[in-house]
């Protein structure tokens, strides 16, 4: 019976992941990074680069506040849920400059020619370094998005399953079924704007739109935790 509860457990964990990817602060903070990318593939690489982060973050907490037998402190869960909503204004004023910077005419870069400094269109030269910067960034996205859920789900973990076992293993097909949900919700997302590709106008649009978004969002989501925090 034991294993039957770990294993039915553990699928659940996996399907409840799948639907976790979809809430509205990871689809805001995604859409973001995804409305960058030119490539399907691309957008569904920062998905699973969410995906790690956010299950890194849940288990590496989740396993700390089983082994102690505590649970996450009320404030301290504030505390990352306001991280959450500063990072979704933070990655939605991005988003804005740079639809703003891009102008009508789409991406331009800066070059250097001697005493002769100019704009053109196209995409920045050092975009292979800029690739592999947001790999970095929804890494670290989804640390803070695992770390804002984590208290809860620890908590929803040990009042259900039976034992430590079985309580990481949930966490962690929970995380690999997030990261599953929000690969593919990327790459879902990044099939459009790559067709999009040489309609700058519409993709300045689309980053203008996701920005003002995520920063609405943001906004919404952390002012309550502002007033309970600092009255």
């Amino acid at each position: 019976m034991p294993l039957l509860e770990v294993a039915t457990g553990s699928t659940l964990g996996a399907v409840l992941g799948m639907r976790h990817a979809l809430e509205p602060d990871h689809l805001a903070a995604v859409s973001t990074l995804v409305a960058e990318q030119r490539k399907s593939t691309r957008a569904m690489f920062l998905g699973v680069c969410w995906g790690l982060g956010h299950t890194a973050a849940l288990v590496a907490v989740g396993v700390v506040l089983i082994g102690l037998r505590a649970q996450l402190s009320v404030r301290l869960a504030d505390v990352f849920e306001l991280g959450v909503a500063l990072m979704l204004i933070a990655l939605g004023t991005r988003a804005i400059r740079r639809a703003a910077r891009q102008g009508p005419a789409g991406p331009t870069a800066m070059h250097q020619h001697g005493p002769v400094v100019h704009r053109h269109s196209g995409t920045p030269s050092h975009v292979h370094v800029g690739a592999w910067t947001l790999a970095r960034r929804p890494l670290l996205v989804g640390i803070v998005h695992g770390l804002a859920g984590s208290g809860a789900l620890t908590a929803l973990v040990v009042a259900t399953l039976p034992s430590t076992a079985a309580r990481v293993t949930y966490m962690v097909l929970f995380g690999l079924g997030s990261t599953l949900g929000m690969a593919a919700l990327s790459g879902l997302l990044g099939w459009p704007l790559a067709r999009l590709g040489g309609h700058a106008r519409t993709w300045r649009t689309v980053s203008l739109v996701v920005g003002c978004l995520s920063t609405l969002l943001g906004v919404v989501w952390g002012a309550p935790l502002v007033g309970r925090l600092f009255r």
